[in-house]
């Protein structure tokens, strides 16, 4: 089974990703924030990483950059975020973004975007 971690302040986008993750059959583990994920991957590196933009401690961005820095396994990286400018996206592709969706999602756009990047 593959695992995606979560990375969103907001409780109910954790949750109702979660959800949605599970019904396409992967392990889920959340952190609330980047320096929380970044933690999270030095103890396993899971193979998707589904993270939000703003959040405090440490925005995705930062965690995003500190995580392509690191030597060894890498796992696929798909921003899920509100800021849907051309430079948002194309900063975050530029960090290392595997992909780009934008909130609200449902399980349609999670599962076009995760199959498009070869998680599913």
């Amino acid at each position: 089974m593959k695992s995606c971690l979560v990375v969103d302040d907001s409780k109910v986008i954790r949750k109702v990703a979660r959800r949605i993750l599970e019904e396409l059959n992967f392990e889920v583990i959340e952190a609330v924030d980047g320096q929380d994920a970044l933690d999270a991957c030095e103890k396993a590196v899971p193979d998707g990483v589904l993270l939000d933009w703003n959040m405090p401690v440490m925005d995705g961005l930062t965690f995003l950059q500190k995580l392509r820095a690191r030597n060894g396994q890498q796992p696929i990286v798909v921003f899920c975020t509100t800021e849907n400018d051309m430079e948002h996206i194309r900063r975050a592709i530029e960090c290392g973004a595997d992909e780009y969706i934008m909130k609200p999602f449902d399980r349609e756009i999670i599962e076009a975007k995760f199959t498009q990047v070869g998680l599913i």
